[in-house]
């Protein structure tokens, strides 16, 4: 006798194939609700470029501005204040000291700023009285008529060109005017000749 009829074969319940690359079942639907999205950080703006770039013209701006500045000044005045005046002034009190035959006045221009601190000055008292004597030889005066260039070295300090009126001493009689050269050095409020050099045509 026959056994039972088995029941009519089913397929298997269908299901879609697995996406490729995957190892599971297709999901289908997200279940509950979509994450927020994710915020990319923007790019960073170039801001050291952008202001290494306004430095660069402000800093062009200002030192533009400090030629201009400085191309219309008078010439007059030098750096570190050295005028017209004030250099005909300081070099006209050296040359009154050097006809007087003030020793003491000498030693403290040429000297240049260290006079008070020096605690002998012997030889530096006879070297001015040499210099006096050497001048006087000389000139019988002198009167400063024009500063005719100042090269500032610094603040404190300038080179100094000027024009002098000479009377000659003894029998030769005038020679009119004379360059000279001065070293200035500012101390405090005072301007000091460091040293001076006669510029006669005998050097060439």
């Amino acid at each position: 006798m026959a056994g039972p009829i088995p029941p009519p074969h089913q397929p298997p319940p269908y299901s879609e194939p697995y996406p490729e690359g995957s190892y599971g079942p297709y999901p289908g639907v997200y279940p509950g609700a979509l994450p927020p999205p994710v915020g990319y950080p923007k790019p960073r703006r170039r801001l050291g470029l952008w202001l290494g770039l306004v430095a660069f013209v402000l800093i062009g701006a200002i030192v533009a501005g400090i030629l201009i500045t400085r191309t219309a000044e008078p010439s007059t005045t030098a750096a570190g204040g050295f005028t017209d005046a004030s250099a005909k002034a300081a070099i006209t009190n050296y040359l009154n000291a050097m006809s007087k035959g003030d020793t003491e006045a000498i030693a403290r221009n040429n000297l240049c700023g260290m006079y008070d601190g020096v605690k002998d000055r012997k030889s530096d008292l006879a070297l001015a009285k040499l210099a006096s004597d050497a001048f006087r030889r000389q000139f019988s005066g002198a009167e400063v008529t024009s500063i005719d260039s100042i090269v500032p070295w610094s603040n404190y300090q300038a080179q100094v060109l000027f024009t002098m009126k000479v009377a000659s001493s003894g029998s030769r009689g005038s020679r009119g005017e004379e360059q000279g050269v001065a070293q200035l050095l500012r101390q405090g409020n005072q301007l000091l000749v460091c040293s001076y050099l006669l510029r006669t045509a005998a050097q060439y």
